[in-house]
């Protein structure tokens, strides 16, 4: 698997009608299973009085020994007839090689049955009416690293991050927790200077 992947730019959404019944797709950028199950939950309640509310993710997951990663997919038809709506949305994010990207689209029902073939064309446009709204860019894998240390060792470790650009939250509490989105081939160098600089007091996962 290539060191680097597309996925989507940002969260998005897409609708429209069909034969009276309402599509919704909703797309967000993913990184990890859990936070693709996370995202499914939330649209899942948020849209909870929807006839379906359909999921697919696909979502690069640990260490295959190659230096690359495994990827994880998951689609399901919630309700729809089988092979009409998760299966469809899935190939999309596969056809256009996206990863790291959860997707769920929402049917309000409106009357008409639309047939395995008409279903299928819905929940197809829905995803790729959503990528289209998201934008495709090009990222490389990535890892969070959770770093604890006392107050005083916090001004050297945020200078460390800031000073590599990448991604992070910091929680200032009895001691400062930041979590870093490090690119994983860098992640090894990056704990490897957070130790030399706090003299190993810097705790690290």
């Amino acid at each position: 698997m290539s060191r680097t992947y597309r996925t989507v730019a940002e969260p998005a959404t897409a609708e429209f009608v069909v034969q009276g019944s309402e599509f919704i797709g909703h797309i967000r950028p993913v990184d990890s299973v859990a936070a693709a199950e996370s995202f499914i939950d939330a649209v899942c309640e948020e849209y909870a009085d929807a006839t379906h509310n359909v999921p697919a993710y696909r979502v690069r997951t640990g260490d295959d020994g190659t230096g690359g990663q495994f990827l994880r997919e998951y689609s399901s038809d919630e309700g729809e007839p089988s092979g009409s709506a998760g299966k469809p949305a899935l190939n999309v994010l596969t056809q256009q090689d996206i990863e790291n990207v959860a997707v769920v689209v929402t049917r309000y029902y409106g009357g008409t049955n639309l047939g395995v073939g008409g279903l299928v064309r819905a929940y197809s446009t829905a995803v790729k009416d959503a990528v289209e709204a998201a934008g495709i860019v090009e990222q490389r894998p990535h890892e969070r690293v959770s770093i604890t240390v006392a107050y005083d060792d916090s001004g050297t470790v945020r200078g460390i991050v800031e000073s590599e650009g990448y991604e992070f939250e910091a929680d200032y509490q009895e001691e400062v927790s930041f979590d870093v989105r490090v690119p994983l081939e860098e992640a090894d160098a990056f704990r490897d200077r957070l130790r030399s600089a706090t003299s190993g007091r810097a705790d690290l996962e």
